[in-house]
């Protein structure tokens, strides 16, 4: 007999030999229809698989990550079937599950592929979906692995199994099938009912441009046909809400190939955007006892090797700018943090001026590579809500809560309700990638740990996703569309102060290290933006908004009424417009509409003897005639819905 252990730690005994779909069914005939994966000791399975030692299981459904990645990953194995069969003699490489679907690689010699022959490939795949072929796991020696692959005449194989172990290498068989393959699959094909194939793209064997480019071909899957449709209703909704076309639509932020890739230009109304979501943190932050500074664009090469930066971000980044003087190097800014730290050495610090809080809305440059450039998303010069609290061991847990309040009122002023937080973790199997003591490292992991527990926050551990100089907190969001981004970080370091030897006299009056806390609500204004432009499709709080009203008139004989109503609203502080061209009062309000523009105040014979104005929200409703003071209440009264006062 074993011991299997369940995720809720009840404890099973079982036969030797059980496998992880028996144990399922032990539990409830339910979740043995819906179980796809699972993982025992840690290790992927498959749920035929045999269980002969005590240990610890998790199984997974479709509503699982885990559960997703071994559907995409069957799914992949079909393609690539499909593929074979449709296209003979064409040579399998990798095909991996992704973040969404999964994707196969193939080189298909002197043919191509397009989208026009997708829909003959979803079709072959459907069919050997219904096939019901199970999925099924065998060791093979490195010998016979080379000799199966060299008889396909596939090099790539061939090279990938070199460089395997003889003993841990793996195929899989489905149908007339196989595949090189470490594991985690579906029972069998049958639990794929609806495909679509996306897009088609070249790609580097092995990502090297000095190897063969091979055909990529996108894909997804799901377990119901309905998944499918909602999926791509979505992918529509999205692609309407895309920053870089909402971007331009609103005259937000251009880009120029003159300027540079990855270097935004932001237009008069996105700068007056960046403006007021810079007042709206400066305001909160100063009742927080943060203080601002300001540090340049370039540093010293060495700053950067002191910080660890240069180590870090150095060789794939911008390369150094040389002056006139002999050995001298200057470069970009990869990040405002050691710029910090000489602030703070600048003087000497009691343990009484501490917390000290220093915050910049500073811009750092990072050499991204040109195929990794996203509009806002992704860019090579961005600018971060930064600052650096520097403080005493005793005050570190009180600060770093304080910070956790500061990004949770950011977050409720701007419409971001759904968030998890993530506390990031060093790889304890991987110490090489970061700087620092193993005491100083437990020490802040401790910290961030029972910060998040104190302020009752529903967080994950993820180990491995730390920054190089210390542990942090990481805020993930999922927006409008249920897609999940990672807003806001807290980190705490204890690394840049060694290395900056910085100090502070304590009440013993001797020499102490102070510790240090990044943050950054946003995280840059740039990616913030972009995700606030398509969780919101453009319609942002109206505190936020550009414009929040514009005047419509009828006719140009109610211009000078227009004029008066615009004072009016600027005595208000409405940010608001005129709109008094000869057109219709239809085409205005289409126009007004497209522009997301919050209300329109129409204006026509009755208003202007009345005082009045004819108020219309976007999207339609009609909230009848009033005052311009009594619109400006409904300004009021909407705002402060979301804007609310940041209570220290």
């Amino acid at each position: 007999m074993i011991q299997v252990t369940l995720p809720d730690g009840s404890v099973k005994e079982f036969e030797s030999g059980v496998t992880p779909f028996d144990v399922a069914n032990s539990i409830s005939a339910g979740l043995a229809r819906n179980v796809i994966s699972a993982k025992y000791n840690g290790q992927t399975v498959e749920i035929t698989t045999p269980l002969t030692t005590d240990g610890a299981l998790v199984l997974f459904t479709w509503n699982d990550e885990e559960g997703k990645k071994a559907f995409w990953h069957s799914s992949a194995h079909i393609l690539a079937q499909a593929l074979e069969e449709l296209y003979p003699g064409v040579k399998l490489t990798i095909g991996p599950a992704i973040e969404k679907g999964f994707y196969y690689d193939v080189d298909l010699g002197d043919r191509s592929l397009s989208e026009n022959d997708f829909k003959k490939i979803e079709d072959k795949m459907l069919e050997i979906a219904r096939g019901k072929h199970e999925f099924s796991m065998r060791s093979v020696s490195k010998a016979d692995a080379l000799e199966f692959y060299k008889k396909q005449n596939n090099p790539y194989k061939v090279e990938l199994i070199e460089n395997l172990e003889d003993g841990s290498i793996t195929f899989c068989d489905h149908d007339t099938f196989t595949d090189l393959c470490r594991g985690g699959h579906l029972p069998n094909t049958a639990f794929v009912k609806a495909v679509k194939l996306m897009s088609v793209a070249g790609a580097y064997w092995r990502g090297d441009e000095n190897k063969p480019q091979l055909t990529r071909v996108y894909g997804i899957s799901f377990p119901k046909q309905k998944d499918l449709k909602e999926y791509l209703e979505l992918l529509e909704e999205a692609k309407k809400r895309d920053h870089r076309k909402l971007g331009k639509e609103l005259q937000l932020f251009t880009f120029s190939q003159k300027v540079g890739q990855g270097l935004p230009l932001w237009l008069p109304k996105g700068a007056a955007l960046r403006e007021r979501l810079e007042n709206f943190l400066k305001a909160a932050q100063k009742k927080a006892g943060y203080e601002m500074v300001v540090s340049p664009h370039i540093g010293q090469k060495e700053l950067y090797v002191t910080s660890g930066h240069y180590a870090k971000y150095g060789e794939d980044s911008f390369q150094p700018i040389k002056t006139p003087a002999e050995g001298e190097e200057f470069l970009l800014k990869p990040m405002n943090c050691p710029h910090h730290c000489e602030i703070y050495n600048s003087q000497q610090w009691s343990y009484r001026d501490l917390p000290k809080r220093f915050a910049e809305f500073g811009t750092v440059y990072r050499y991204e590579q040109s195929g990794e450039l996203h509009g806002l998303t992704r860019v090579r010069g961005f600018t971060q809500d930064d600052a650096h609290i520097f403080c005493t061991p005793d005050q570190l847990d009180e600060e770093f809560m304080k910070v956790i309040d500061l990004v949770l009122y950011v977050f409720g002023s701007l419409g971001f309700e759904n968030f998890t937080a993530q506390v990031s973790l060093r790889d304890p199997e991987n110490k090489e990638k970061y700087i620092g003591s193993d005491a100083n490292w437990e020490k802040a992991e401790t910290a961030i740990i029972n910060a998040a527990k104190t302020k009752g926050l529903n967080y994950v551990i993820e180990t491995g996703e730390a920054a190089f100089y210390g542990p942090k907190l990481d805020f993930m969001v999922k927006d409008a569309l249920g897609r999940s981004w990672q807003l806001g970080t807290i980190q705490v370091d204890y690394n840049l102060p060694e290395r900056f030897e910085l100090s502070y006299k304590g009440s013993d009056n001797e020499e102490h290290r102070p510790v240090m806390i990044h943050r950054a609500p946003f995280g840059s204004m740039e990616r913030f933006v972009a995700i606030l432009l398509e969780h919101t499709g453009g319609n942002f709080p109206l505190w936020l908004m550009p414009q929040q009203a514009i005047v419509l008139t009828l006719s140009e004989n109610y211009e000078k009424y227009a004029q008066n109503v615009l004072e009016l609203l600027e005595n208000h502080e409405i940010r608001a417009t005129i709109d008094d061209r000869g057109e219709t009062m239809g085409r205005k309000i289409r126009e007004a509409e497209m522009q997301k523009l919050p209300y329109m105040l129409i204006i026509g014979e009755k208003e202007a003897k009345d005082g009045t104005v004819s108020v219309r929200r976007h999207g339609g409703e009609d909230l009848g005639t009033m005052s311009v003071a009594d619109f400006a209440g409904v300004i009021e009264t909407e705002i402060s819905k979301t804007l609310k006062k940041f209570e220290v």
